[in-house]
C-alpha cells in the first residue's frame, strides 16, 4: 500500500491494432487506431469537465511509447491544451514480455504451451522468456518509485498493466487478482488519497 496521493487521473492509451488482435504489446512502439484515437479524444473531453479551470495545474505525463504519447496528445487537444505540453518518463513503459512480444496468447500456446500454463497458474510473478522481460512484480517496483515522486495533480496516459499495478498497490487488489482486472481504453481512473476507482464511461 502506498501513502496518501494527490489527485491522479490516469488514462489507458486507446486501442491498437494489436489489441484487437490480441497481440502482447509490451515495450513495442505500436500506434493508435482510428477507434482509440476517437477513445483519447472522448477521455479528453471528460477530463476537460472534470479539471475545469484547474486544467493548468495539473502535472501531465506520459510513457513515452507512441500509443501513450498519441493519446497524451489527443487528450490535452480535447482539452483545450497544446498537445505537446506534456513530460514523458519511463517507468510509466508497459512490462515487456520479452521474447513474447508481437505474438497471441494462442500462438505461444502451441509454441510453448507449459510456459503459457505456469502464466495461468501465477500471472503475476511470471516472467516471459527473453532479455529485458518482466513480471508484474517487477512493474510494481518502477510504477511504486513512480508514485512516490507524485507531487502535484496529475493525468497520467499509461497502460493497462500499469493501472493494474496501481489497484493492487493503492486498493490491496490480490496480486493475481490484479493481473486479471480488465482495464478499458474508454474510461478514466480516478486516484486520490488512498482510494482508486474507475469513472463511468464519458457520454
Amino acid at each position: 500500500m502506498v501513502a496518501s496521493l494527490p489527485l491522479i487521473y490516469a488514462v489507458r492509451h486507446g486501442v491498437t491494432d494489436w489489441n484487437i488482435e490480441e497481440r502482447l504489446q509490451g515495450a513495442q512502439d505500436i500506434v493508435l487506431n482510428d477507434t482509440g484515437r476517437r477513445q483519447a479524444r472522448d477521455n479528453g473531453k471528460a477530463l476537460k469537465s472534470l479539471v475545469g479551470e484547474e486544467a493548468d495545474n495539473f502535472d501531465y505525463v506520459a510513457s513515452p511509447l507512441l500509443r501513450t504519447r498519441e493519446t497524451m496528445e489527443l487528450l490535452r487537444e480535447a482539452m483545450g491544451l497544446a498537445p505537446g505540453n506534456y513530460r514523458t518518463d519511463d517507468r510509466l513503459i508497459e512490462l515487456s514480455f520479452g521474447d513474447w512480444e508481437s505474438h497471441t496468447l494462442e500462438e505461444l500456446a502451441a509454441l510453448n504451451p507449459e510456459k503459457v500454463r505456469e502464466r495461468a497458474r501465477n500471472k503475476w510473478d511470471f516472467q516471459p522468456p527473453g532479455n529485458h522481460a518482466e513480471s508484474y512484480e517487477i512493474l510494481s517496483w518502477r510504477i511504486a518509485a513512480w508514485l512516490n515522486d507524485v507531487e502535484k495533480p496529475t493525468v497520467c496516459a499509461c497502460h493497462g498493466g500499469v493501472i493494474r499495478v496501481l489497484f493492487h498497490l493503492i486498493a490491496g487488489t490480490a496480486r493475481n487478482d490484479a493481473a486479471e482486472l480488465p482495464t478499458p481504453q474508454d474510461r478514466i481512473v480516478k486516484i486520490q488519497d488512498k482510494t482508486i476507482e474507475w469513472l463511468p464511461k464519458p457520454e
